[in-house]
Protein backbone atom coordinates (compact mmCIF):
# COMPACT_ATOMS: atom_id res chain seq x y z
CA UNK A 1 0.00 0.00 0.00
CA UNK A 2 3.05 2.39 0.88
CA UNK A 3 4.34 1.92 -1.97
CA UNK A 4 1.53 2.69 -4.61
CA UNK A 5 1.11 6.35 -1.89
CA UNK A 6 4.55 7.07 -2.89
CA UNK A 7 4.16 6.32 -6.48
CA UNK A 8 0.89 8.16 -6.96
CA UNK A 9 2.46 11.39 -4.55
CA UNK A 10 5.80 11.47 -6.85
CA UNK A 11 3.13 11.62 -10.17
CA UNK A 12 0.90 14.41 -8.14
CA UNK A 13 4.27 16.61 -7.25
CA UNK A 14 4.92 16.76 -11.00
CA UNK A 15 1.51 17.13 -12.12
CA UNK A 16 1.06 20.26 -8.88
CA UNK A 17 4.07 21.34 -10.13
CA UNK A 18 3.50 22.02 -13.94
CA UNK A 19 -0.10 22.70 -13.43
CA UNK A 20 -0.12 25.69 -10.73
CA UNK A 21 3.67 26.81 -11.60
CA UNK A 22 4.28 25.87 -8.09
CA UNK A 23 7.58 25.04 -7.75
CA UNK A 24 7.16 20.91 -7.69
CA UNK A 25 10.45 20.75 -5.26
CA UNK A 26 7.86 22.33 -2.24
CA UNK A 27 5.24 20.04 -2.98
CA UNK A 28 7.80 16.93 -3.37
CA UNK A 29 9.00 17.72 0.60
CA UNK A 30 5.28 18.32 1.68
CA UNK A 31 4.82 14.58 0.35
CA UNK A 32 8.45 13.50 1.70
CA UNK A 33 7.08 14.64 4.98
CA UNK A 34 3.20 13.34 5.24
CA UNK A 35 4.55 10.23 3.75
CA UNK A 36 7.74 9.78 5.72
CA UNK A 37 6.75 10.37 9.01
CA UNK A 38 3.10 9.80 9.59
CA UNK A 39 3.27 6.72 7.21
CA UNK A 40 6.24 5.41 7.85
CA UNK A 41 7.02 6.61 11.14
CA UNK A 42 10.11 8.41 10.78
CA UNK A 43 11.08 11.28 12.65
CA UNK A 44 10.62 14.56 10.97
CA UNK A 45 14.61 14.87 11.64
CA UNK A 46 15.19 12.12 9.31
CA UNK A 47 12.86 13.39 6.92
CA UNK A 48 15.20 16.70 7.01
CA UNK A 49 18.51 14.45 6.27
CA UNK A 50 17.13 13.51 3.06
CA UNK A 51 17.43 16.86 2.01
CA UNK A 52 20.30 15.97 -1.25
CA UNK A 53 23.11 18.53 0.29
CA UNK A 54 26.00 17.03 -1.92
CA UNK A 55 24.02 17.84 -5.10
CA UNK A 56 22.79 20.95 -3.59
CA UNK A 57 26.09 22.24 -2.72
CA UNK A 58 27.63 21.08 -6.23
CA UNK A 59 24.93 23.16 -8.14
CA UNK A 60 25.23 25.75 -6.11
CA UNK A 61 28.68 26.05 -5.90
CA UNK A 62 29.41 25.46 -9.76
CA UNK A 63 27.02 27.84 -10.64
CA UNK A 64 28.30 30.21 -8.26
CA UNK A 65 31.79 30.01 -9.93
CA UNK A 66 30.39 30.03 -13.73
CA UNK A 67 28.29 33.21 -12.82
CA UNK A 68 31.41 35.20 -13.23
CA UNK A 69 31.76 33.86 -16.84
CA UNK A 70 28.23 34.54 -17.54
CA UNK A 71 27.83 38.09 -16.33
CA UNK A 72 31.27 39.75 -17.63
CA UNK A 73 30.72 38.14 -21.44
CA UNK A 74 33.11 35.59 -20.84
CA UNK A 75 31.38 32.64 -22.20
CA UNK A 76 29.66 35.26 -24.77
CA UNK A 77 33.16 35.91 -26.30
CA UNK A 78 34.02 32.09 -25.91
CA UNK A 79 31.02 31.10 -28.25
CA UNK A 80 32.16 33.51 -30.31
CA UNK A 81 35.20 32.09 -31.13
CA UNK A 82 34.03 28.75 -31.34
CA UNK A 83 31.56 29.81 -33.54
CA UNK A 84 33.97 31.28 -36.07
CA UNK A 85 36.26 28.22 -36.02
CA UNK A 86 33.28 26.00 -37.48
CA UNK A 87 31.69 28.34 -39.35
CA UNK A 88 31.99 26.52 -42.54
CA UNK A 89 30.50 23.73 -41.08
CA UNK A 90 27.87 24.73 -38.58
CA UNK A 91 25.78 21.36 -38.95
CA UNK A 92 28.46 19.66 -36.98
CA UNK A 93 28.09 21.65 -33.96
CA UNK A 94 26.05 19.18 -32.17
CA UNK A 95 29.18 17.02 -32.60
CA UNK A 96 32.05 19.36 -31.90
CA UNK A 97 30.05 20.11 -28.80
CA UNK A 98 29.92 16.09 -27.87
CA UNK A 99 33.36 15.36 -28.75
CA UNK A 100 35.18 18.46 -26.57
CA UNK A 101 32.77 17.46 -23.35
CA UNK A 102 33.16 13.67 -24.06
CA UNK A 103 36.77 14.09 -23.61
CA UNK A 104 36.95 16.53 -21.04
CA UNK A 105 34.45 14.49 -18.55
CA UNK A 106 36.93 11.11 -19.61
CA UNK A 107 39.76 13.09 -18.54
CA UNK A 108 38.08 13.22 -14.74
CA UNK A 109 36.34 16.87 -14.87
CA UNK A 110 33.43 15.12 -14.40
CA UNK A 111 29.71 15.21 -15.28
CA UNK A 112 28.66 18.27 -12.60
CA UNK A 113 31.84 20.42 -14.23
CA UNK A 114 31.61 19.57 -17.82
CA UNK A 115 27.86 20.33 -18.06
CA UNK A 116 28.30 23.63 -16.05
CA UNK A 117 30.98 24.61 -18.37
CA UNK A 118 29.01 23.36 -21.63
CA UNK A 119 25.83 24.17 -20.95
CA UNK A 120 26.30 27.60 -21.59
CA UNK A 121 28.26 27.40 -24.54
CA UNK A 122 26.39 24.93 -26.21
CA UNK A 123 23.14 27.32 -25.83
CA UNK A 124 24.77 30.39 -26.90
CA UNK A 125 26.40 28.60 -30.19
CA UNK A 126 22.95 27.15 -30.96
CA UNK A 127 21.45 30.59 -30.70
CA UNK A 128 23.50 32.12 -32.90
CA UNK A 129 23.77 29.28 -35.54
CA UNK A 130 19.56 28.88 -35.25
CA UNK A 131 20.02 25.44 -34.39
CA UNK A 132 17.42 23.74 -32.02
CA UNK A 133 18.19 24.45 -28.19
CA UNK A 134 17.22 21.26 -27.44
CA UNK A 135 20.01 19.12 -29.59
CA UNK A 136 22.68 21.50 -27.98
CA UNK A 137 21.15 20.88 -24.81
CA UNK A 138 21.47 16.88 -25.75
CA UNK A 139 24.96 16.86 -27.36
CA UNK A 140 26.66 18.91 -24.33
CA UNK A 141 24.40 16.30 -21.53
CA UNK A 142 25.44 13.45 -24.03
CA UNK A 143 29.11 14.33 -24.28
CA UNK A 144 29.48 14.30 -19.97
CA UNK A 145 27.78 12.14 -19.29
CA UNK A 146 29.65 9.61 -21.91
CA UNK A 147 32.92 10.64 -20.51
CA UNK A 148 31.47 10.05 -17.03
CA UNK A 149 31.02 6.60 -17.99
CA UNK A 150 34.82 6.27 -18.65
CA UNK A 151 36.32 3.38 -16.64
CA UNK A 152 38.61 6.45 -14.75
CA UNK A 153 36.52 8.72 -14.66
CA UNK A 154 34.32 9.20 -11.60
CA UNK A 155 31.06 7.80 -12.97
CA UNK A 156 33.20 4.76 -14.12
CA UNK A 157 34.60 3.98 -11.17
CA UNK A 158 31.31 4.36 -9.06
CA UNK A 159 29.90 1.95 -10.99
CA UNK A 160 32.87 -0.28 -11.46
CA UNK A 161 32.77 -0.25 -7.49
CA UNK A 162 29.35 -1.22 -7.27
CA UNK A 163 29.75 -4.30 -10.03
CA UNK A 164 32.64 -5.71 -7.86
CA UNK A 165 30.36 -4.82 -4.63
CA UNK A 166 27.29 -7.11 -7.04
CA UNK A 167 30.10 -10.07 -7.15
CA UNK A 168 31.60 -9.16 -10.58
CA UNK A 169 35.04 -7.94 -9.71
CA UNK A 170 36.82 -9.78 -12.84
CA UNK A 171 34.25 -8.36 -15.02
CA UNK A 172 33.82 -4.84 -13.75
CA UNK A 173 35.94 -3.28 -16.17
CA UNK A 174 35.16 -4.93 -19.39
CA UNK A 175 31.60 -4.37 -18.29
CA UNK A 176 32.11 -0.86 -17.95
CA UNK A 177 33.84 -0.27 -20.94
CA UNK A 178 31.19 -1.87 -23.06
CA UNK A 179 29.10 0.85 -21.01
CA UNK A 180 31.08 3.36 -22.22
CA UNK A 181 31.26 2.57 -25.92
CA UNK A 182 27.88 2.30 -26.00
CA UNK A 183 27.10 5.84 -24.16
CA UNK A 184 29.41 7.28 -26.85
CA UNK A 185 27.79 5.16 -29.61
CA UNK A 186 24.01 6.13 -29.14
CA UNK A 187 24.29 9.78 -29.04
CA UNK A 188 26.23 9.97 -32.38
CA UNK A 189 22.99 8.48 -33.91
CA UNK A 190 20.55 10.36 -31.77
CA UNK A 191 22.61 13.65 -32.81
CA UNK A 192 22.80 12.30 -36.65
CA UNK A 193 18.83 12.24 -36.61
CA UNK A 194 17.83 15.06 -35.00
CA UNK A 195 20.21 17.24 -37.49
CA UNK A 196 18.46 15.70 -40.21
CA UNK A 197 15.50 17.33 -38.78
CA UNK A 198 17.11 20.37 -37.93
CA UNK A 199 18.74 21.65 -41.34
CA UNK A 200 19.14 25.23 -41.46
CA UNK A 201 21.02 25.54 -44.77
CA UNK A 202 20.25 29.68 -44.99
CA UNK A 203 22.20 29.94 -41.80
CA UNK A 204 25.36 28.29 -43.29
CA UNK A 205 25.69 31.22 -45.65
CA UNK A 206 25.58 33.78 -43.14
CA UNK A 207 27.94 31.97 -41.02
CA UNK A 208 30.38 32.12 -43.86
CA UNK A 209 30.46 36.09 -44.17
CA UNK A 210 31.03 36.13 -40.08
CA UNK A 211 33.35 38.35 -39.14
CA UNK A 212 36.28 37.67 -36.67
CA UNK A 213 35.36 38.57 -32.97
CA UNK A 214 37.11 41.13 -30.93
CA UNK A 215 39.84 40.22 -28.67
CA UNK A 216 38.89 39.00 -25.05
CA UNK A 217 38.97 41.83 -22.91
CA UNK A 218 41.55 41.82 -19.34
CA UNK A 219 38.41 41.41 -17.37
CA UNK A 220 37.44 37.99 -19.70
CA UNK A 221 41.22 36.85 -20.07
CA UNK A 222 41.52 36.65 -15.98
CA UNK A 223 38.05 35.10 -16.14
CA UNK A 224 38.82 32.84 -18.76
CA UNK A 225 42.79 31.88 -16.93
CA UNK A 226 40.33 30.94 -13.80
CA UNK A 227 38.17 28.63 -15.30
CA UNK A 228 40.70 26.66 -16.91
CA UNK A 229 42.88 26.85 -13.61
CA UNK A 230 40.13 25.28 -11.82
CA UNK A 231 39.46 22.53 -14.69
CA UNK A 232 43.25 21.66 -14.60
CA UNK A 233 43.18 21.16 -10.74
CA UNK A 234 40.09 19.03 -10.78
CA UNK A 235 41.49 16.85 -13.69
CA UNK A 236 45.18 16.76 -13.24
CA UNK A 237 45.27 14.43 -9.77
CA UNK A 238 42.54 11.77 -11.61
CA UNK A 239 45.14 11.35 -14.43
CA UNK A 240 48.15 11.43 -13.37
CA UNK A 241 46.71 8.81 -10.29
CA UNK A 242 45.62 6.72 -13.69
CA UNK A 243 48.89 6.79 -14.71
CA UNK A 244 51.14 6.27 -12.07
CA UNK A 245 48.90 3.86 -9.42
CA UNK A 246 49.95 3.43 -5.95
CA UNK A 247 51.47 7.17 -5.78
CA UNK A 248 49.99 7.33 -2.25
CA UNK A 249 50.05 11.61 -2.67
CA UNK A 250 48.17 11.55 -5.79
CA UNK A 251 45.82 8.71 -4.27
CA UNK A 252 45.16 11.50 -1.35
CA UNK A 253 45.18 14.27 -3.89
CA UNK A 254 42.54 12.63 -5.91
CA UNK A 255 39.87 11.49 -3.40
CA UNK A 256 40.69 15.07 -1.70
CA UNK A 257 39.77 17.40 -4.42
CA UNK A 258 35.91 18.26 -4.30
CA UNK A 259 34.38 19.65 -7.63
CA UNK A 260 32.00 22.06 -5.73
CA UNK A 261 34.49 23.15 -2.75
CA UNK A 262 36.96 24.18 -5.81
CA UNK A 263 34.37 26.10 -6.96
CA UNK A 264 33.83 27.30 -3.82
CA UNK A 265 37.67 28.62 -3.61
CA UNK A 266 37.84 29.93 -7.35
CA UNK A 267 34.30 31.77 -6.29
CA UNK A 268 36.01 33.63 -3.89
CA UNK A 269 38.97 34.47 -5.83
CA UNK A 270 36.89 35.67 -8.31
CA UNK A 271 35.76 38.22 -6.38
CA UNK A 272 38.82 38.86 -4.68
CA UNK A 273 39.75 39.70 -8.53
CA UNK A 274 36.85 41.84 -8.95
CA UNK A 275 35.61 39.70 -12.01
CA UNK A 276 31.94 40.51 -10.51
CA UNK A 277 29.60 41.89 -8.31
CA UNK A 278 28.88 39.45 -4.99
CA UNK A 279 25.13 40.95 -5.44
CA UNK A 280 24.90 39.98 -8.87
CA UNK A 281 26.43 36.00 -8.30
CA UNK A 282 24.63 35.45 -5.89
CA UNK A 283 21.49 36.51 -7.18
CA UNK A 284 21.69 34.59 -10.42
CA UNK A 285 22.00 31.13 -8.76
CA UNK A 286 19.59 29.05 -10.22
CA UNK A 287 17.47 28.69 -6.75
CA UNK A 288 14.74 27.20 -8.25
CA UNK A 289 15.87 24.68 -9.77
CA UNK A 290 18.07 24.01 -6.87
CA UNK A 291 14.43 24.14 -4.60
CA UNK A 292 13.08 21.24 -7.25
CA UNK A 293 15.73 18.96 -7.68
CA UNK A 294 16.41 18.66 -3.55
CA UNK A 295 12.60 18.57 -3.11
CA UNK A 296 11.76 15.64 -5.37
CA UNK A 297 15.09 13.80 -4.62
CA UNK A 298 13.41 14.08 -0.65
CA UNK A 299 10.21 12.31 -1.50
CA UNK A 300 12.54 9.68 -4.24
CA UNK A 301 15.05 8.93 -0.55
CA UNK A 302 11.46 8.25 0.90
CA UNK A 303 10.61 6.03 -1.73
CA UNK A 304 13.98 4.25 -1.08
CA UNK A 305 13.58 3.72 2.36
CA UNK A 306 10.09 2.19 1.67
CA UNK A 307 11.45 -0.49 -0.45
CA UNK A 308 9.45 0.83 -3.22
CA UNK A 309 12.28 -0.11 -5.61
CA UNK A 310 13.12 -3.58 -4.38
CA UNK A 311 9.44 -4.07 -4.66
CA UNK A 312 9.36 -3.21 -8.09
CA UNK A 313 12.51 -5.48 -8.83
CA UNK A 314 10.60 -8.08 -7.52
CA UNK A 315 7.39 -7.62 -9.77
CA UNK A 316 9.72 -7.33 -12.75
CA UNK A 317 11.21 -10.53 -12.19
CA UNK A 318 8.57 -12.61 -11.15
CA UNK A 319 5.97 -11.34 -13.74
CA UNK A 320 7.42 -10.34 -16.88
CA UNK A 321 9.18 -12.92 -19.60
CA UNK A 322 12.56 -12.23 -19.70
CA UNK A 323 13.00 -11.01 -23.01
CA UNK A 324 11.77 -7.43 -22.05
CA UNK A 325 13.16 -7.39 -18.45
CA UNK A 326 16.52 -5.60 -19.54
CA UNK A 327 13.91 -3.16 -20.99
CA UNK A 328 11.80 -2.91 -18.01
CA UNK A 329 15.26 -2.02 -15.97
CA UNK A 330 16.03 0.29 -18.08
CA UNK A 331 12.60 2.38 -17.79
CA UNK A 332 12.82 2.25 -14.09
CA UNK A 333 16.29 3.37 -13.92
CA UNK A 334 15.10 6.33 -16.17
CA UNK A 335 11.85 7.13 -13.72
CA UNK A 336 14.39 6.91 -10.58
CA UNK A 337 16.71 9.50 -12.99
CA UNK A 338 13.90 11.73 -13.98
CA UNK A 339 14.29 13.36 -10.23
CA UNK A 340 17.29 12.10 -9.20
CA UNK A 341 21.26 11.10 -9.31
CA UNK A 342 22.24 8.32 -11.59
CA UNK A 343 25.51 7.86 -9.81
CA UNK A 344 24.01 9.14 -6.42
CA UNK A 345 20.85 7.25 -6.53
CA UNK A 346 20.01 5.43 -9.32
CA UNK A 347 22.48 2.49 -9.71
CA UNK A 348 23.58 2.06 -5.76
CA UNK A 349 19.56 1.29 -5.70
CA UNK A 350 19.18 -1.10 -9.09
CA UNK A 351 22.65 -2.31 -9.08
CA UNK A 352 22.41 -4.89 -5.88
CA UNK A 353 19.48 -6.48 -7.19
CA UNK A 354 21.25 -7.65 -10.92
CA UNK A 355 23.06 -10.91 -9.59
CA UNK A 356 19.35 -12.17 -8.46
CA UNK A 357 17.12 -10.97 -10.93
CA UNK A 358 19.84 -12.23 -13.55
CA UNK A 359 19.72 -15.63 -11.76
CA UNK A 360 15.74 -15.49 -11.84
CA UNK A 361 15.33 -14.83 -15.24
CA UNK A 362 18.38 -15.84 -16.79
CA UNK A 363 19.91 -12.99 -18.55
CA UNK A 364 23.69 -11.92 -18.73
CA UNK A 365 24.14 -9.56 -15.99
CA UNK A 366 26.13 -6.94 -17.87
CA UNK A 367 22.91 -6.99 -19.98
CA UNK A 368 21.11 -5.77 -16.91
CA UNK A 369 23.77 -3.39 -15.55
CA UNK A 370 24.19 -1.41 -18.90
CA UNK A 371 20.60 -0.95 -19.46
CA UNK A 372 20.21 0.18 -15.76
CA UNK A 373 22.92 2.67 -16.55
CA UNK A 374 21.95 3.73 -20.45
CA UNK A 375 18.18 4.08 -19.43
CA UNK A 376 18.66 5.97 -16.28
CA UNK A 377 21.27 8.68 -18.51
CA UNK A 378 18.40 8.61 -20.79
CA UNK A 379 16.65 11.05 -18.47
CA UNK A 380 19.27 13.00 -16.66
CA UNK A 381 18.35 15.51 -19.39
CA UNK A 382 15.14 15.78 -16.99
CA UNK A 383 14.48 19.45 -15.76
CA UNK A 384 14.04 17.29 -12.75
CA UNK A 385 17.32 15.55 -12.89
CA UNK A 386 20.87 16.71 -11.94
CA UNK A 387 21.93 17.13 -15.76
CA UNK A 388 18.24 19.00 -16.45
CA UNK A 389 18.67 21.55 -13.73
CA UNK A 390 21.88 22.33 -14.83
CA UNK A 391 20.96 22.90 -18.07
CA UNK A 392 17.84 25.17 -17.31
CA UNK A 393 20.38 27.25 -15.33
CA UNK A 394 21.68 27.97 -18.43
CA UNK A 395 19.56 29.31 -20.58
CA UNK A 396 17.70 32.78 -19.86
CA UNK A 397 14.82 33.31 -18.27
CA UNK A 398 12.71 34.17 -21.71
CA UNK A 399 13.62 30.89 -22.94
CA UNK A 400 13.54 28.88 -19.17
CA UNK A 401 9.72 27.90 -19.79
CA UNK A 402 10.31 26.47 -23.12
CA UNK A 403 13.21 24.55 -22.49
CA UNK A 404 11.58 23.37 -19.25
CA UNK A 405 9.10 21.45 -21.60
CA UNK A 406 11.53 20.62 -24.61
CA UNK A 407 13.56 18.43 -21.71
CA UNK A 408 10.37 17.13 -19.79
CA UNK A 409 8.58 15.99 -23.29
CA UNK A 410 11.01 16.29 -25.63
CA UNK A 411 14.20 15.66 -24.62
CA UNK A 412 14.22 12.97 -21.77
CA UNK A 413 11.26 10.95 -23.82
CA UNK A 414 13.46 10.80 -26.83
CA UNK A 415 16.67 9.50 -24.75
CA UNK A 416 14.32 6.93 -22.94
CA UNK A 417 13.10 5.38 -26.21
CA UNK A 418 16.63 4.80 -27.67
CA UNK A 419 17.63 3.49 -24.38
CA UNK A 420 14.15 0.60 -24.63
CA UNK A 421 15.70 0.26 -27.78
CA UNK A 422 19.07 -0.33 -26.97
CA UNK A 423 18.05 -2.66 -23.77
CA UNK A 424 16.32 -4.99 -26.61
CA UNK A 425 18.71 -4.97 -28.89
CA UNK A 426 21.85 -5.68 -26.21
CA UNK A 427 19.79 -8.46 -24.47
CA UNK A 428 19.42 -10.35 -27.67
CA UNK A 429 23.37 -10.13 -28.69
CA UNK A 430 24.78 -10.63 -25.31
Amino acid sequence: MINLVIIFAIILAIALGYKTKINTGLFGMVFAYLIGTFMMGLKPSEVIKMWPISIFFVIFSISLFYNFAIGNGTLEKLAQHLLYRIRKFPSLLPFAIFGAATIMSALGAGFFAVLAFFAPIAILLCKKTNTNLLVGALAANYGALCGHNFMISPGGIVFVGLMQQAGFSTQAYSYEFAIFLASMIIPIIVLAVLGVFNKKHSIADSLLDMERPTVFEPIQKKTLTLIFGMIVIVLIFPLLDSIFPGTYFLKVMDKSIDVGLVSIIFAVIGLLMKLGNEKEIVKNVPWGTLIMICGIGMLISVAIKAGTVAVIASVVSSALPASIVPAVMAVIAGFMSFFSSTTGVVTPALFPIVPDLANASNIAPFTLFSAIVIGAQATAISPFSTGGSLLLSAVSDADRERMFTDLMFKGAPICLVVAIIYAFIISILV
